[in-house]
């Protein structure tokens, strides 16, 4: 069965200073009911503490007091079946995860009353609480430790083929199953705790590619920290071009908002999304010929040339080919404000003639200086953001030609950019930016808040 579990990313905006300390991408929230699911799925439905506890093998039990005052003894009980297993979760503050466990124990093995022998069945239910706390942080990995395990034992039903047992049996095997069983669970307990941790810090800890462009190594960045509402994890993000060379951010954890009626609330920052849109943006200039049958917006650029270009400008008339490059300048700056997020990014627009010597005669260049609308949304597990041109701003950095009046140009440059470079753009970042399969839990359904 697939369950339905609800989320809120929450992107958060605001320039640090480039001497702050390198120390997360992401925070992130699970509550304890997350929390509950989690380890059910990890401990209980997996099989993982019906595996553990298979093996377990009980001592004897000697005792007098059986049918007609004959010795009693119990030997070879082993656990057949956990039945209808349970697990909760409480969250400490400040300590980590109260886990208590709840189950029927289906005991089997030989009774000897007297001189009859037969097999002895028994069920008992047991409550196991134990307290795991986070210790021993290093290079994004922890150990769990169990402390304060406590095993209860409620009712027990034993049952023989003749039924020749008599309360004062019942009352000897509850006394040294109370006395045994705590010492054979609790390491169990333990045990299982440590291969959850493991499997775990596995979706913690994990190089993801970026498409071919590079990777993103996340990686538990910190102690998990706990308060009574929320398990809280901070998580690095390094973002890593082929090659290995990791493009820079700065980053610090920040306070995240409550978590209301989510299992799991997911913050990334304004600057590890720079880093990651620089890794995705990374793209050689885009070069064309200005010829009717390849852009509109570029043959009305070359058209509008006519007007801005002095008299005796015969590329600028069409009497040679000319070229058009698209160059971006810099790396892109995405800005996160209330609901709201935009990308500033320059490109540089050349017009240009290769002439027969092998030369190039630069007939215009231009700054453009770009706002992008954002649109953001999850798909797959990914985050993708879909670029909308809002604004253009043109500044001239040169022309060999003598052009200095390029006014009339921005809605040509405009169309220019819309038609070529923004498709590119979109292109590169329609893969999506991947994000860490925290705890296992699936982004199933996203609310998104900016």
């Amino acid at each position: 069965m697939t369950v339905l579990k609800l989320f809120g990313i929450i992107f958060f905006g605001g320039l640090l200073s480039p001497s702050q300390e390198v120390l997360s991408g992401l925070s992130c929230a699970v509550s304890p009911r997350a929390m509950q699911n989690v380890l059910s799925d990890a401990i209980i439905h997996n099989g993982l503490l019906q595996q553990h506890l298979q093996g377990l093998v009980l001592p004897n039990i000697m005792g007098e007091g059986g049918l007609l005052n004959s010795p009693t003894s119990i030997t070879g009980l082993h656990l057949v079946q956990v039945r209808l297993p349970r697990l909760s979760v409480v969250l400490l503050p400040g300590i980590g995860v109260q886990l208590t466990i709840g189950a029927k124990l289906q005991l089997s093995g030989n009774c000897l009353v007297g001189l009859l022998s037969e097999l002895i069945d028994i069920l008992v239910d047991v409550n196991i609480t134990a307290n795991i706390k986070c210790t021993n942080f290093e290079s994004g990995t922890v150990q769990v430790v169990t402390e304060d395990c406590l095993c209860i034992l409620g009712a027990i039903k034993i049952k023989v083929l003749s039924g020749l047992l008599t309360l004062s049996v019942n009352e000897m095997v509850l006394r040294q199953l109370t006395a045994t069983l705590p010492a054979l669970l609790c390491p169990v307990v333990d045990i299982v705790m440590n291969l959850v941790n493991i499997q775990l810090l596995g979706t913690l800890n994990a190089v993801i590619p970026v498409g071919t462009a590079g990777t993103i190594h996340y990686q538990l960045a910190s102690v998990p920290y706990t308060s009574g509402k929320f398990l809280g994890l901070d998580l690095d993000g390094a973002v890593k071009q082929v090659g290995g060379i990791t493009i820079p951010h700065d980053s610090s954890p920040s306070a995240l908002p409550p978590l209301m009626d989510r299992l799991m609330l997911l913050a990334m920052r304004q600057n590890f999304l720079n880093a990651i849109l620089t890794l995705l943006l990374r793209m050689p200039p885009q070069t064309f010929p200005c010829t009717p049958d390849v852009f509109s917006g570029a043959n009305r650029l070359h058209e509008a040339l006519w007007t801005v270009a002095p008299a005796g400008c015969s590329p600028c008339r069409g009497t040679s080919p000319l070229n058009i490059r698209l160059t971006l300048g810099g790396n892109p700056l995405i800005l996160l404000e209330e609901n709201k997020a935009s990308v500033e990014l320059s490109v540089l627009i050349q017009v240009f003639l290769n002439r027969l010597d092998g030369s190039v005669l630069n007939v215009l260049l231009l700054k453009a200086d770009l706002g992008l609308n954002v649109r953001v949304s999850i798909v797959g597990g990914r985050l993708v953001l879909r670029l909308a041109l809002r604004s253009t701003s043109l500044s001239l950095e040169s022309s060999d030609v003598g052009i200095s009046n390029i006014s009339i140009l921005k809605p040509h440059c405009s169309s220019l950019l819309m038609e070529t470079l923004l498709p590119v753009m979109n292109g590169a970042l329609s893969i999506g930016i991947p994000l860490p399969n925290v705890l296992g839990i699936p982004l199933i359904k996203v609310d998104i808040q900016i």
